[in-house]
């Protein structure tokens, strides 16, 4: 069966992600995993057990159309591959993104102001037409707003959950998960099918986050912010770190504002990145004339999530 070794390892309990990955390079068939189990921290757990679970992961996986890609296959998002802790296993629905493409995190909190809201969505759509797809993170607000803008620019953009993939959170976002498996995007998570949202999830899959994008817009955050967390762990990956202007001053702007004292590039527009990436993106005017375009479409959208522009 395919994985089920990955995904034995995966059901070790007490493991860190480094340390499944560490494994998983060591164990190759299960007749040498076995021996793992005669090491005195574990020596209590039956492997039978875990494979056992295992098999109930694939089978769940496979009929709810889930797809698992492990850190050993080829496939596996080659930026997410080079941070220190990766999943050992990714579970997903939807088309895996282009590795030959870049992408870019766009994050920031569940409660934006209407600028921010606006401005998420924006560099989402921008960064769409310059063939940029979006990471975040599914959530209200910014997440939301950016994985809408990516979409209507016709990008694949990419979600990651604190959740499995067959547990959509929040649950009001299931249109807009459908909406982004309908345009060739991908769900991903590091949890096994039926695992709901749990607090400690969501700044673990923050890293995940960070680490498959070569770069990470925070564009509004307030002092407490879950998008700091990535922040930090975008620095940790070394990969370029913005903060977007707009989110410097706005009324939720407090960690966004410290991100910009400590250094971060300041974010005036898509372009920033084109040019510190050197990608030939839409010509100047196109993206002004077709962002004239979307004004309308951002205000529509933010009618539907309640917020104001």
């Amino acid at each position: 069966m395919d994985n089920l070794l990955d995904l034995m390892i995966c059901r070790i309990p007490g493991l860190k992600a480094n340390e499944r990955v560490e494994l998983i390079k060591k164990f190759d068939k299960e007749d040498d995993f076995s021996l793992l189990f005669k090491r005195p921290d574990i020596r209590s757990i039956n492997v039978n057990d875990i494979r056992s679970m295992a098999e109930k992961d694939a089978e769940r996986a496979r009929k709810l159309g889930i797809h698992i890609v492990s850190w050993r296959e080829e496939s596996y998002p080659p930026l997410l591959r080079e941070i220190y802790d990766p999943p050992a296993l990714l579970f997903y629905r939807g088309v895996l993104p282009d590795p030959v493409k870049p992408l870019a995190a766009v994050v920031g909190t569940r409660r934006p102001s209407s600028q921010g809201a606006k401005r998420a969505f924006d560099i989402g759509w921008e960064l769409g037409k310059a063939g940029i797809p979006v990471v975040s993170g599914l959530a209200l607000g910014i997440d939301s707003m950016a994985h809408r803008g990516n979409i209507e620019a016709l990008s694949p953009t990419v979600a990651v959950l604190g959740s499995s993939p067959d547990m959509v959170y929040p649950v009001s976002n299931r249109f807009l998960a459908k909406r982004i498996l309908d345009t060739g995007g991908v769900i991903f998570s590091e949890y096994q099918p039926g695992t709901g949202p749990r607090k400690w999830n969501f700044p673990e899959r923050n890293r995940i986050i960070s680490g498959l994008a070569r770069g990470t817009v925070i564009v509004e955050a307030p002092e407490k912010s879950g998008a700091l967390i990535t922040a930090k762990f975008t620095v940790e990956q070394n990969r370029d770190l913005w903060v977007d202007k707009a989110g410097i001053s706005s009324p939720r702007s407090a960690g966004t504002a410290h991100l910009a004292k400590e250094g971060s590039l300041i974010l005036s527009s898509v372009r920033d990145i084109l040019a510190e990436w050197q990608l030939e993106g839409a010509s100047s005017k196109e993206m002004k004339t077709e962002q004239d375009e979307a004004v309308d479409l951002a205000t529509s959208m933010a009618g539907y999530l309640g917020i104001k522009l």
